[in-house]
């Protein structure tokens, strides 16, 4: 008797992903050495098959962890060149995870809740606002001391009120807007929108980033964006860690 677990052939994925990036200039310049983040960070959940990383000829290329253990590739240039290339080629395996599929500490299943003292002096960092604006809006009531709410479910909501209040905007150049300029015009990007999240997470006390990654549309319908560079937010929470 032979068994297949259909759900592990359906819920795996290939992605093939090709980056490329070219710098052109008037005269032959010098290059201050490049770090480069390309790279995708891998778990059980998502594995890379192949990796290809190019660059002008000559060029010395390491790769090293930062401080918040993203792959780098460091370059060094030792030649004048009027062109620089960056090409990736990447293969991965991406295997669907339930983002809920977590169980959350006794501590954190309702908010607001404070971090355990050795957690909090590792993560004390993502929890600072980056701005002194208000970003409070009318459809928003936080949870407080007195008028808890369940965690998971509060930041669903959440999350849901920003998808219902910001107007997406496809935006090629130019840093995030500011939080308070999201709110006002309604309209953002998705760093736009993934900064804004991440400022009102920590309005919670919550420990927030703000990830990058290649975007993949699995709606044949709405394809507008496939294949570009995408962000959103992540938040800590214990017994669950990033999610």
């Amino acid at each position: 008797m032979h068994s297949v677990c259909l759900d592990a052939i359906i819920c795996q994925v290939k992605i093939g992903i090709r980056y490329e990036t070219i710098y052109r200039y008037d005269r032959a310049v010098r290059f201050s050495p490049h770090d480069v983040r390309l790279f995708p960070r891998t778990d059980r959940f998502l594995q890379i098959t192949r990796l290809e990383f190019q660059t002008k000829p000559g060029t010395t290329v390491r790769f090293g962890r930062d401080v918040f253990d993203n792959v780098v590739a460091s370059c060094f240039f030792d030649q004048l060149s009027e062109m620089l290339e960056l090409r990736l080629t990447l293969d991965v395996e991406a295997t669907k995870k339930n983002p809920f599929d977590f169980v959350l500490s006794r501590r954190a299943v309702q908010m607001p809740f404070n971090y355990e003292e050795d957690i909090a002096s590792i993560i004390c960092a993502y929890c600072k606002r980056q701005t002194g604006e208000s970003i409070s809006f009318s459809d928003w009531k936080p949870p407080s001391q007195e008028s808890p709410r369940e965690t998971v479910a509060t930041l669903v909501e959440l999350t849901k009120i920003l998808h219902r209040t910001i107007s997406y905007e496809r935006r090629e150049e130019g840093a995030a807007q500011s939080p308070a300029e999201t709110l006002r015009r309604q309209r953002g990007a998705c760093r736009d929108t993934a900064v804004l999240l991440a400022e009102l997470l920590r309005d919670l006390g919550l420990a927030a980033r703000v990830v990058s990654g290649y975007l993949r549309e699995t709606d044949e319908e709405v394809r507008r964006a496939e294949g570009s560079l995408h962000a959103w937010t992540e938040v800590f929470l214990p017994g669950a860690g990033w999610v």
